[in-house]
């Protein structure tokens, strides 16, 4: 094909991805989520059109910066980042118009000049090391050991099989295997080892007689090369000022040895054997899991994390580490009788190391003194990451994750879990669950934490559309609120969940030695990687009382607590001093205490007693516009999208009298509030369903209590608000309050204002 063809060819599939940004209604779209796909797929089978896509790329940028279209520079921008990463043969000039773009983004704001920031810091690296973007990608997601690179990451897909059909769960299941089997590590080594060469090389790599000799190598011969390889470009690529001819000697050095004198003798060969050969990027490597178990996300990041637990630790935090990991002493604290002096002198050499989790040692150790009581000092202002400081009251706002660095003296976080979960809202109530009692058992453990970068990601898979459309659209309103902030991630994530129910539908290919281009697999691959930019969400805990006389239950709800009346059942005696009787009409009598969601942040408390038949508390408002409220509410709202409020929907039986008599109509009330107490005042109970999940569902309550989950175990903070004084003047005064429990779920720019 021709040069000018293969530009043209390449710029209708830009457009194409352009065109379906630009489209209001994403849903009227044809072949939705595929051009960008399809687009990678063109350079990837004929990697001499890389440059071609990069200059076009960058062409449509420049366009989009000049003409202020700022919705397509995120996409735009990480898919030539995902070209630059998997591409040989880019011209210095290349990388540095891109490096000069990004650098200009910076004077944007976020999420813009978050994400330009992120990709200068990346490219900078790539243009004085090529192909280091690529080495580190392989080495971390198929965990080949490298000491020099040491970073491991794991992607966790869960699904819950009740919520995802069991077909659904099969064919994703041989999907992944099917790749997987075809990326063993010797495969890996090979990529990385061509690609390192070609990348640096360019023209002068025999590529032909460089890919021969890979394939012929053994298992040993394979790792000696990778890792020489890996050592010239990360010696380089890890100073702080890279030069591109500090590893090149070296790299030359490797290429000669490998191919042998004789080919380099030949000059270049045979243009047609030794053009450039397709080197693929290897999908991470992915667990699949059946969500059987509210402990089994803490579970399978301690197995990731096990193996290598006695690698970069200090003796004191391996200590914890080792109480933490141990399944049997969960909760338990064991008491021990001193049999010394106590002091740390006269304690026996080795005294403070631990044995073995099967020694007798361990067996005795409940009668057994162990080294005595050390105390840890922490660092100054040290706290337990996943609160994310930023400004109170925020409800869903965008930042970098504290993933990588120290978050104690001497301890990488080299580790990095992406947990991706599919399904609906309902799944995403059980991962707040489980995220909420991680933080919990952090708290006490503090194990997982300090080594590891725990990142989560959302594709919603929902029952096909059918006579219940209302209900599917009801079970994804998160999936929608991200399409509506990310519209990358609307075209990208959201269009995946036909694509895996018409995979579930097509009989399984059980041959696995043909080589297949699997678009699912592909598009959660791009996705977990590119997909840094997280949106927070504030879980909320709702206290339930059965019966006021004892301690009320505790749950966590991310999306909804939906509230019906029961049918007329007598309270337990003794259990309240209501009045008896009847109540007239439809409903119950309901007393309503919750805090006004202002935009001062003042407090209000409102009190209101009415008769209803349920109510609706939404964390994930359908749309932005101004809702109204009671009578006497104050319409000073906040916004939505600016403070951590409910928006609570009350079904209210108005008593209203005609000629024909009595009536009880109804009307539908709504206000926004940050907490709220609900209690019935007379003989009806309460039913109540948590993130629209009929297995979490609490039948006779007779009061609830809802409210921001607050941080386990975090200090209070201070927060300045301002309000009138007894004499009507406005005063500024400092309240306290815990640091809410915010849950972060990637997307590829976070919230777009």
């Amino acid at each position: 094909m021709e040069s000018s063809d293969v530009e043209l060819d390449l710029q209708r599939s830009v457009q194409a991805v352009l065109r379906e940004l630009n489209t209001p209604n994403p849903a009227l779209q044809r072949n939705q989520g595929m051009w960008r796909w399809s687009l990678h797929k063109k350079v990837e089978r004929d990697p001499g059109k890389n440059s071609v896509l990069v200059r076009i790329l960058l062409r449509e940028l420049e366009k989009a910066e000049s003409e202020d279209v700022r919705h397509v520079i995120i996409p735009l921008l990480l898919t030539l980042m995902y070209v630059l990463t998997k591409a040989t043969g880019i011209t210095e000039e290349l990388y540095q118009r891109t490096y000069t773009f990004c650098t200009r983004l910076l004077t944007l704001p976020a999420p813009y000049s978050t994400v330009a920031l992120d990709c200068a810091i990346r490219l900078k690296t790539e243009t004085a090391v090529p192909g280091t973007l690529y080495q580190r990608t392989v080495i971390a997601e198929q965990n080949l050991m490298s000491e020099l690179y040491p970073y491991q990451e794991r992607v966790l897909l869960f699904v819950d099989p009740e919520l995802v059909s069991a077909s659904v769960c099969s064919a994703l299941l041989l999907e992944i295997e099917a790749a997987q089997e075809q990326q063993t590590p010797e495969v890996c080594m090979r990529h990385v080892v061509s690609h390192a060469l070609q990348a640096t090389l360019g023209e002068a790599c025999h590529t032909g007689a460089l890919h021969r000799k890979l394939q012929a190598s053994s298992r040993r011969v394979l790792e000696y090369y990778f890792h020489a390889v890996v050592a010239a470009m990360e010696q380089v690529a890890s100073d702080d000022y890279p030069r591109r001819l500090g590893h090149l000697e070296r790299l030359k050095e490797i290429h000669c040895s490998l191919i042998g004198p004789a080919a380099r003798d030949r000059g270049s060969g045979d243009p047609l054997q030794d053009r450039l050969p397709s080197i693929p990027l290897p999908s991470p490597y992915i667990t699949f899991h059946l969500w059987t178990d509210q402990e089994q996300l803490w579970k399978e990041l301690v197995l990731f994390l096990r193996p290598h637990s006695q690698l970069r630790l200090s003796a004191d935090l391996e200590a914890l580490d080792l109480q933490g990991l141990r399944p049997d002493r969960d909760l338990a604290r064991v008491s021990m009788l001193s049999t010394d002096s106590g002091i740390e002198r006269d304690l026996p050499l080795g005294a403070d190391e631990l044995p073995a989790p099967s020694s007798p040692e361990m067996e005795r150790a409940s009668l057994q003194r162990k080294g005595g009581i050390k105390k840890r000092v922490w660092p100054p202002h040290f706290s337990m990451p996943g609160s994310w400081d930023g400004t109170p009251g925020l409800h869903r706002r965008t930042g970098r994750p504290s993933g990588d660095g120290e978050l104690l003296p001497g301890v990488s976080r080299v580790h990095t879990a992406r947990v991706l979960v599919l399904g609906d809202d309902r799944m995403l109530g059980q991962l707040a669950q489980a995220y909420h009692r991680l933080r919990k058992r952090e708290t006490k453990k503090f194990c997982l934490t300090p080594r590891l970068s725990l990142q989560l990601y959302y594709i919603p898979v929902l029952a096909p559309q059918g006579p219940t459309a209302s209900r599917k659209l009801e079970l994804g309103e998160l999936a929608s609120f991200l399409g509506q902030v990310d519209p990358w991630y609307a075209s990208t994530v959201n269009t995946l969940c036909p694509a895996i129910l018409k995979l579930a539908e097509m009989p399984p290919c059980l041959d696995t030695s043909r080589s297949v281009d699997p678009f699912i697999l592909d598009v959660i691959t791009y996705y977990v990687r590119m997909g840094t930019q997280p949106i927070y969400f504030q879980l909320y805990r709702v206290k339930i009382f059965t019966d006021l006389s004892q301690d009320p239950t505790e749950d966590i709800f991310l999306t909804e607590l939906k509230v019906k009346i029961q049918d007329s059942k007598s309270l337990k005696e003794g259990s309240s001093p209501w009045k008896r009787g009847a109540a007239e009409g439809q409903g119950a009598e309901l007393s309503i205490c919750y805090q006004k969601a202002l935009l001062s942040h003042r407090p209000r408390e409102v009190t209101v007693s009415l008769r209803a038949t349920g109510l609706v508390l939404k964390a994930i408002p359908a749309d932005d516009t101004e809702v109204s409220g009671f009578s006497h509410g104050s319409p000073n709202a906040a916004s939505v999208t600016d403070h951590t409020c409910l928006h609570v929907s009350v079904t209210e039986v108005v008593k209203s009298s005609n000629l024909a008599g009595r009536s009880f109509p109804s009307a539908t009330n709504t206000f926004r509030t940050s907490s709220i107490h609900v209690q019935s005042q007379d003989q009806r109970l309460l039913t109540l369903w948590l993130d629209k999940d009929s297995r979490r569902t609490f039948r006779d309550v007779v009061r609830f209590e809802a409210d921001p989950c607050p941080e386990p175990c975090s200090r209070a903070q201070k927060y300045k608000t301002s309000g009138l004084n007894s004499h009507g003047q406005e005063t500024e005064r400092t309240v306290e309050r815990p640091k809410p429990l915010l849950m972060p779920i990637n997307t590829f720019s976070g919230i777009i204002h």
